[in-house]
């Protein structure tokens, strides 16, 4: 396999991870387990820009095990490319990876989750990455 082969082979895996979490977190609100459909609109975006990221790594690295989304959208070299209303999208989501693993937040959390804000927070997930695709 070449070099190139083998990145578009990484970047496929990551974008496919992003896709599946999405469906997963369209399962769970439909579930009405809102708290973890977050967490899993946190993993697709990160997954997306794990696939950028992966692009324009050498073929044998791999995007860093880090969740923090503006940071990865820096290294993804798009955080300065997004719109005010896609960097704040980013800053919102990005508490969801962490307060949804641990049981100290989570009920916190989950009382200011509306099925009505997990809505907009979907709507939202399907669009930036897309956008995040577009950049590839």
């Amino acid at each position: 396999m070449t070099e190139e082969a083998g990145r578009k082979e990484k970047v496929r895996y990551w974008l496919d991870l992003s896709d599946e979490d999405y469906s997963v977190g369209k399962l769970l609100l439909d579930g009405k387990k809102p708290l973890y459909a977050m967490f899993m609109c946190h993993q697709a975006v990160e997954k997306a820009l794990k696939a950028i990221i992966a692009r324009d790594c050498a073929e044998d690295e791999f995007p860093p095990k880090i969740h923090h989304l503006p940071k990865l959208a820096e290294r993804a070299g798009l955080y300065k490319a997004m719109s005010q209303e896609q960097q704040a999208f980013v800053r919102k989501l990005n508490p969801m990876n962490l307060e949804a693993r641990y049981p100290e937040h989570k009920r916190k959390v989950a009382e200011g989750l509306s099925i009505e804000t997990c809505r907009e927070i979907m709507t939202e997930t399907e669009k930036l990455p897309c956008w995040i695709k577009g950049k590839l």
